[in-house]
C-alpha cells in the first residue's frame, strides 16, 4: 500500500494535498467534514461471511441473493403483522429471482389483476427499500440504484404521500411506470437494489474451486458483485498455480475434475483441450476400481463409456502427478517432503510399499508407464502431453479473466473491522508456537509465514515463464508440511488409490485444529495480526461435521465451512455455513441442502436457515467503530488542520 511505502509525514502531506485538490474552498472543506462526520454515527452495514463453495454455484447463487436469510428478515420486521406468511415467503422469492417471479405473474394473472398486481408490489418494493436504505446516505443509495431509474426511484422514496399536494403526483408516476411499459423492468432493478443494500460487503474465505461443476459461474458472479474480498483457499491454489505455469498443481486439478466428474469446467468453460491426454490415457490404461468417478446424489453416467474413460483420466494423472511429485521434493530440500516421494518405495516386483516402518500390499496399481530404476522420469509422450496442457493454462484468455480478480481481489489473510479473515490455519506445534519455515536460509512463521506466501503467489501468478522457485511454493501451499492452506502432516493420495489399510490414509492436522478451541490460544493468534482480543477468527477449510460445534474459544473462533459441497454433505447435514455481522453483532447461519432454484420457485419455499447468535453487541456498533470509520476520521482530522 502507498502508506507503507512513504513516511508518516510525507504520507499526510500526500494526502493533505489530495483533499486540498478535492475541496479548494473553505465551504467545501466545511460541508465534507459535516458530512463525514455525520456519517461516523450511521450504523455499521452487514458484512457477510462465504466460505468453501466448491463450486456450487447454484446454491452460492442462492444464498447470495438471500442475504443468508437477511432480506427475508427485513421483510419479515416490515411486513410481519400485515402479510400473511405465505405473502411474506412470495415476496421474498419475488427479490431474490425477480426476472423468474415476474414471468409467472405474468402467466397466471389477466391483464387488470396484473396492472394492479404491478401496483401493489411497487408500494411494497418502496417501503422495504426505504428501510433497507435507511443506515446509508443518500449518496450511497444513489449509487446502488440502476441509473436508468435513480431519478424516478428517488421522486418515489422520499415523496410523503400524506401530503395532499404530492399524492395524486405519487400516483401518476406508478401509473406512468406501467403506463410508459417499463415497470417490469423498475420492479427487476429494485428487487436488485434491495439486495444491494442488504448486504454492503463480501468475504468469501476461500475454495471456490473443485468438486461442483460451475466454478467459472461463481467468479463471473463475485466480479460483478458490488464490494468483495477473497481469501485463498488450498483448492484456489491449484488453479492460480496452474495459469502460473506449476505443472504439478495442474494436474492435481485435473486429476480432482476427472475423479468428480467436472472436467467440462476445464474444456467448455475455460477452452482448454484435453483431447491428447484423453487419446494418451485410452490407450495406456484399462477399467481400475480405484480410479472409479467420485459419484454424489443426483449425479449419474449417460453411457458407461464416460465411467470408462474418467477412469483412465485419473490414472494417467496421478501416475505423471507422483512422478512430478518427486522432482520437485528433489529439487526443494527445504521443503523435506521426502516421505511424499512414493515411487522410489515400491518394491515393483512384489507390489508392494515400506511406509512408516510398516510393509503395505499394493492392489489396483497402473504402474506400465513407471521405470523403476528412474521412477520419476516422465516418458516422452507424457512430457508433450504436459508441456501442451502447460501452455493451454498458462494462455487461457478466459480463465486468466478469473483469476486476475482472484489474485487482485485476494490475500492469504485479511484483518477487517477487527475480525482475522484466513481460510485454513496458522501451522504451530503441540505448545501452541508457531513453526517455522525454514527456507533458502530464513525462518518465516506466525504472520510473516503468511505474508511470505502471499508475496511469492503474487510473484509466480505474474512470472509465468519465470524460473520454477515460485511455482513449487504454490504447490507446496496445497500439501506441504507447514503449509497454512492444507494444515496436515502429509497428503495420503497414494494410499488411498492403491493401499487397502485404512490406516495408512490417515492425514494428521496440524495441532491448530485442537488448539483453536482454546480462548487464549485464539488471543494469541489475534495478537499476532495486532488485533484486539475482542475481536474473532473466521476460518473456512474444515467441514463442520455432525455433532460438532462451529463456534468455538467462547466464541472467539468460528468456522463457517459447512458443507456447501454436495460430497461433504452426507457428513456434515448440512446444506453450508455462512455468517452475518451487523451493528448488532455477529449471527451464524445453518442452511439445509439447497436443492435446485427451478424447485423453490415451484414450492414456493426457501431453504430453511437456522441462526444462532454469536454474540449481541451491548452497544450498538456505528460506522466510527469500524476499519472505514477510522480511515474517515483521519480525514477530518486532516480537513480541520487545513481549515487553519
Amino acid at each position: 500500500m502507498l502508506q507503507t511505502s512513504l513516511k508518516q509525514s510525507d504520507y499526510m502531506t500526500y494526502t493533505r494535498r489530495l483533499l486540498a485538490e478535492k475541496f479548494p474552498t473553505r465551504e467545501a472543506v466545511v460541508t465534507e467534514i459535516m458530512n463525514l462526520e455525520a456519517i461516523l454515527h450511521l450504523p455499521k452495514a452487514t458484512e457477510h461471511f462465504v466460505s468453501d463453495l466448491h463450486g456450487e454455484y447454484s446454491a452460492f447463487d442462492h444464498i447470495l441473493r438471500n442475504g443468508s436469510g437477511n432480506v427475508y428478515q427485513k421483510i419479515k420486521e416490515t411486513f410481519g403483522s400485515r402479510l400473511t406468511k405465505k405473502s411474506l415467503q412470495d415476496f421474498a422469492l419475488l427479490i431474490y429471482y425477480p426476472e423468474d417471479k415476474l414471468r409467472l405473474q405474468e402467466q397466471k394473472l389477466s391483464q387488470v389483476d396484473l396492472e394492479q398486481w404491478y401496483l401493489d408490489t411497487i408500494i411494497r418494493l418502496l417501503e422495504l427499500l426505504k428501510m433497507v436504505a435507511s443506515k446509508y446516505t443518500r449518496s450511497k443509495v444513489r449509487k446502488a440504484l440502476d441509473p436508468n431509474f435513480v431519478y424516478i426511484t428517488e421522486e418515489l422514496l422520499y415523496t410523503d404521500q400524506a401530503q395532499e399536494d404530492k399524492r395524486n403526483y405519487f400516483n401518476q408516476l406508478l401509473k406512468n411506470l406501467v403506463k410508459m411499459g417499463v415497470v417490469k423492468e423498475f420492479i427487476k432493478e429494485s428487487c436488485y437494489t434491495i439486495q444491494r443494500l442488504v448486504v454492503d460487503h463480501l468475504h468469501v474465505i476461500g475454495d471456490i474451486y473443485d468438486r461442483g461443476e460451475h466454478p467459472d459461474l461463481i467468479m463471473e458472479t463475485l466480479m460483478n458483485y458490488h464490494s468483495v474480498d477473497i481469501q485463498w483457499g488450498n483448492h484456489d491454489m491449484l488453479w492460480i498455480g496452474a495459469a502460473s505455469g506449476s505443472e504439478l498443481c495442474m494436474l492435481n486439478l485435473l486429476r480432482i475434475c476427472a475423479r468428480y466428474n467436472n472436467l467440462a469446467t476445464v474444456e467448455d468453460a475455460y477452452g482448454i483441450s484435453l483431447r491428447h491426454l484423453s487419446k494418451f490415457a485410452e490407450e495406456t490404461y484399462g477399467l481400475n476400481p480405484a480410479f472409479l468417478p467420485n459419484l454424489v446424489k443426483g449425479d449419474s453416467f449417460s453411457f458407461r463409456g464416460e465411467q470408462l474413460q474418467l477412469t483412465q483420466l485419473q490414472q494417467a494423472l496421478a501416475i505423471m502427478q507422483f512422478k512430478l511429485e518427486g522432482q520437485v521434493i528433489a529439487r526443494q530440500p527445504d521443503f523435506k517432503m521426502e516421505q511424499t516421494a512414493l515411487l522410489s518405495k515400491i518394491d515393483y516386483q512384489a507390489q508392494t510399499i515400506k511406509l512408516n516402518k510398516r510393509t503395505y500390499q499394493l492392489e489396483n496399481t497402473c504402474f506400465d508407464t513407471i521405470d523403476p530404476k528412474h521412477p520419476y522420469q516422465l516418458t516422452p509422450e507424457e512430457e508433450q502431453i504436459i508441456l501442451g496442457l502447460r501452455q493451454s493454462f498458462v494462455n487461457s484468455k478466459a480463465l486468466r479473466k478469473h483469476l486476475d480478480f482472484l489474485v487482485n481481489k485476494g490475500s492469504m489473510y485479511l484483518t477487517y473491522n477487527g475480525n482475522l479473515l484466513v481460510h485454513g490455519c496458522l501451522p504451530v506445534d503441540e505448545a501452541g508456537n508457531f513453526l517455522a519455515f525454514n527456507y533458502q536460509g530464513k525462518a518465516y512463521a506466525g504472520r510473516a509465514l503468511l505474508d511470505f506466501f502471499d508475496d511469492q503467489v503474487r510473484y509466480a501468478y505474474n512470472h509465468p515463464e519465470g524460473d520454477q522457485t515460485a511455482q513449487d511454493l504454490i504447490w507446496y501451499l496445497w500439501q506441504g508440511p507447514i503449509s497454512p492452506l492444507f494444515g496436515k502432516q502429509q497428503m495420503t493420495t497414494f494410499a488411498r488409490y492403491f493401499i487397502k489399510d485404512k490406516a495408512s490414509h490417515e492425514e494428521v492436522r496440524n495441532p491448530y485444529f485442537k488448539l483453536r478451541k482454546q480462548e487464549e490460544f485464539v488471543k494469541k493468534l489475534l495478537g499476532e495480526f495486532g488485533l484486539d482480543v475482542s475481536g474473532h477468527v473466521i476460518n473456512g477449510h474444515t467441514p463442520v461435521k455432525r455433532g460438532h460445534e462451529a463456534i468455538l474459544a467462547n466464541g472467539r473462533m468460528i468456522v463457517i465451512d459447512g458443507g456447501y459441497s454436495k460430497a461433504y454433505q452426507p457428513t456434515t447435514g448440512f446444506g453450508g455455513y455462512t455468517l452475518l455481522y451487523n451493528s448488532y453483532g455477529l449471527q451464524l447461519v445453518a442452511h439445509h441442502p439447497f436443492t435446485s432454484k427451478e424447485e423453490t420457485l415451484k414450492s414456493g419455499q426457501d431453504i430453511i436457515s437456522t441462526t444462532r447468535v454469536v454474540n449481541h453487541e451491548l452497544k450498538r456498533k456505528l460506522v466510527a467503530d469500524t476499519d472505514i470509520g477510522r480511515q474517515l476520521q483521519e480525514n477530518i482530522a486532516l480537513l480541520k488542520t487545513m481549515l487553519q
